[in-house]
């Protein structure tokens, strides 16, 4: 008598978070050096676009999506499209693609892109509310970038509002790289190594 037999395998993907979070604080930490004139011009800029803020960061979002995550997919594959769209745009603007897409682009149209990813950014930021403070801390600097970034390009005290973006960009990458850290060796050592903070239990039961 023949009897079937049944295996169960079940795979276990590691946390992507600290690749993800690595991606942002580069490309975060060059952009905003460039936007607070710390350095000159956006050519080295794209290629971290393009490879740490977009495909880190997209990496992440595949990866998260096989973890079920849908608040890791979304962000990191959101902010992913993001950087490589900012890199386009930063080509168009220098030229790359002829000067006739060059002489034609409207900043009011990245104002409207950017305004987007604020409405989007706030909703993210009441999801990280329940994920740990150092999320949340990262979603909160982002909120301000994206207000500056709207309403400079929108042309509204730009001088300010420029300010804004620069210093919450640069912010972003610093606490981004204490993320990526603690994500690293908190999983690596088994418990808290680098604390980041509970969940606020405002809209979910504490643990």
């Amino acid at each position: 008598m023949q009897t079937d037999s049944q295996t169960k395998v079940k795979i276990v993907n590691a946390d992507p978070s600290a690749m993800g979070l690595f991606g942002l604080a580069i490309v975060t930490l060059v952009a905003s050096s460039q936007k607070l004139g710390i350095t000159d011009g956006l050519s080295y800029a794209i290629p971290w676009a393009i490879f740490l803020g977009a495909f880190a960061q997209l990496f992440a979002c595949i990866q998260d999506s096989k973890r079920n995550n849908t608040f890791g997919t979304t962000a990191f594959g959101a902010y992913a499209f993001f950087w490589f769209a900012m890199a386009a745009n930063w080509m168009i603007k220098m030229g790359v693609f002829g000067s006739t897409l060059a002489e034609q682009a409207d900043g009011k149209q990245l104002g409207f892109a950017f305004a987007g990813y604020l409405v989007f950014t706030l909703f993210m930021t009441i999801g990280a509310i329940e994920a740990n403070k150092v999320l949340l801390i990262i979603f909160i600097l982002i909120d301000f970038l994206f207000l500056g970034l709207t309403f400079d390009a929108f042309g509204v005290a730009p001088h300010i509002f420029h300010t804004i973006a620069a210093y919450a960009e640069m912010a972003i990458g610093i606490v981004s790289l204490y993320g990526t850290g603690a994500s690293v060796l908190n999983a690596h050592f088994g418990y808290a190594f680098l604390p980041i903070g509970k969940p606020s239990g405002i809209f979910k039961p504490k643990a």
